[in-house]
C-alpha cells in the first residue's frame, strides 16, 4: 500500500517509510511497461503477418525491368516455382528441365518422360506443384500419349520430386482425348485445394457438349484424380462447352477466369462458373442461347491465340501466340493494353514468381513462327 505523509503550511514532508515505497512503485511500473512493450509487439507481428498472405509475393521487384533468364529452348510450355525460389518447367518434346536460385539453367533433364507423344500442338504441356509441396513432394504433369488402339490421348500423372529426379508415377486421370491440335494442358490447383485440368476438343467440336466424355472441359479432381466433391455432373467436369481452353487464374475475390483459343478468331476471356455451359460449338463471339454462356471478352474478328493468363491485382496478364504479344486486363474496365508486341515472338506462359516479376515463355520452335528461330526463351518481367 502506497501513502503520502501530511501537509504543513511549508509543503509537503517525507519518512523514510515513503521512500521506501516510491522505489517499490518505480520496480512494479518498469515491470508494467516491459509487460505492454511485449505485448505491443507481438500484437502488430500478428497484425503485418495477416496483411501479407503467404501467396503473395515476398517483396517488390527490384533490379531490370526485362531480362532473358534462358533461351535456346525447345518450346518451354509451363513453368512452376520451387519453395527454395528455383524454377522448372517442361519443354514440350518431353524434357522437365530446371533453372536454379541463382538463374543457372541446369544442362541436364530432371527428367525426360519417355511415353510422350509429341505430335502437332501436343507434347509435355502442364506442370503443377501440389498446395502441401514442401510435406509430400508431389509434382503434376500433362501430357499426350498413345492410349488404347494407340489413339492419340492425353493423361495426368503425379511424381515424387526429391530435388533431383522425378520418381513414383502415378496415373490420375487418363484417356482425355486428344490429337495432334486441341488437347488443352493446363493444371492449377485452386484456392479450394482441389486440382483443376483444361482439356481440347480434340480437334471434335461434339466432344465439348457431350457431358460423358473428358474432352473441349474444365476438370477439378482431388489430388489423387477422383471427381472432387460438390462437381455438378458427378464426375470429373466442371464446366464444358469449350474448344481448347489454355490458360487458369484466380483474382483476389476467388473468381477463375479463363483463356480459350476460337476459331481462328473469336478467342475468349471467360469467367468459370460451376456447371457452366460455354457454348463450344454452338455459340462463338457475341452470339447467345439460352443455357449457355457468351464470354465477358473476345478477341472479334482478331486473332490473339491465348495461353497462359496470371492475375496481379488489379490486372489479368495473358500470353498471346499469334499476336505476339503480352496482354494486361483491367478485370473491371474488361479494357487491355498490349506489351512486347513482336519482340519475342509468340508467347505462351505467363506466371507471377514469389519476387514479383512475371515470367513469360516463348513458343517460336513450334512450326508456327517464321521469326525468333534461334530457340526459345525466358523472360523476366517487372509487371507494367
Amino acid at each position: 500500500m502506497f501513502f503520502v505523509s501530511t501537509l504543513d503550511p511549508r509543503g509537503l514532508k517525507f519518512s523514510p517509510s515513503l521512500l521506501v515505497n516510491l522505489l517499490y512503485l518505480l520496480h512494479r511500473m518498469r515491470k508494467l511497461f516491459i509487460g505492454l512493450f511485449v505485448i505491443f509487439i507481438l500484437v502488430w507481428v500478428y497484425a503485418s503477418a495477416q496483411k501479407s498472405p503467404a501467396t503473395l509475393p515476398s517483396a517488390a521487384p527490384t533490379g531490370s525491368d526485362e531480362t532473358i533468364i534462358a533461351d535456346k529452348l525447345q518450346i518451354p510450355w509451363s513453368l512452376v516455382f520451387l519453395p527454395d525460389g528455383s524454377m522448372l518447367f517442361t519443354e514440350r518434346p518431353g524434357r522437365v528441365r530446371e533453372i536454379s536460385v541463382s538463374g543457372k539453367l541446369n544442362a541436364n533433364p530432371v527428367e525426360t518422360v519417355k511415353d510422350v507423344k509429341a505430335i502437332g500442338e501436343g507434347g509435355l504441356l502442364g506442370i503443377e506443384l501440389h498446395p502441401s509441396f514442401e510435406k509430400n513432394r508431389f509434382l503434376y504433369l500433362y501430357y499426350t500419349y498413345a492410349g488404347n488402339e494407340n489413339r492419340t490421348s492425353n493423361k495426368v500423372v503425379r511424381y515424387i520430386f526429391d530435388g533431383t529426379r522425378l520418381s513414383d508415377p502415378k496415373i490420375i486421370v487418363s484417356d482425355i482425348p486428344g490429337n495432334s491440335n486441341h488437347n488443352g494442358g493446363r493444371l492449377k490447383f485452386g484456392p479450394d485445394g482441389y486440382l483443376y485440368i483444361t482439356t481440347g476438343d480434340s480437334q471434335n467440336p461434339s466432344l465439348a457438349q457431350d457431358k460423358s466424355s473428358l474432352a473441349g472441359k474444365i476438370l477439378r479432381v482431388t489430388d489423387e484424380g477422383k471427381p472432387a466433391p460438390g462437381n455438378p455432373f458427378n464426375n470429373e467436369i466442371y464446366s464444358y462447352g469449350h474448344r481448347n481452353p489454355q490458360g487458369l487464374a484466380w483474382d483476389e475475390s476467388g473468381r477463375l477466369w479463363e483463356t480459350e483459343h476460337g476459331s481462328s478468331t473469336g478467342d475468349e476471356i471467360n469467367l468459370i462458373e460451376k456447371g457452366n455451359n460455354y457454348g463450344w460449338p454452338t455459340i462463338t463471339k457475341t452470339q447467345a442461347k439460352a443455357g449457355m454462356v457468351t464470354p465477358v471478352l473476345n478477341s472479334e474478328n482478331e486473332t490473339w491465340a491465348p495461353s497462359g493468363l496470371a492475375f496481379v491485382k488489379p490486372f489479368l496478364y495473358f500470353a498471346g501466340l499469334r499476336s505476339n504479344t503480352l496482354y494486361r486486363l483491367g478485370t473491371t474496365t474488361m479494357k487491355f493494353d498490349m506489351l512486347l508486341k513482336g519482340k519475342y515472338g509468340r508467347l505462351r506462359d505467363v506466371v507471377l514468381g514469389p519476387d514479383g516479376y512475371l515470367y513469360l515463355t516463348t513458343s517460336n520452335l513450334d512450326g508456327r513462327s517464321l521469326t525468333h528461330l534461334d530457340g526459345d526463351k525466358i523472360i523476366r518481367l517487372a509487371p507494367p
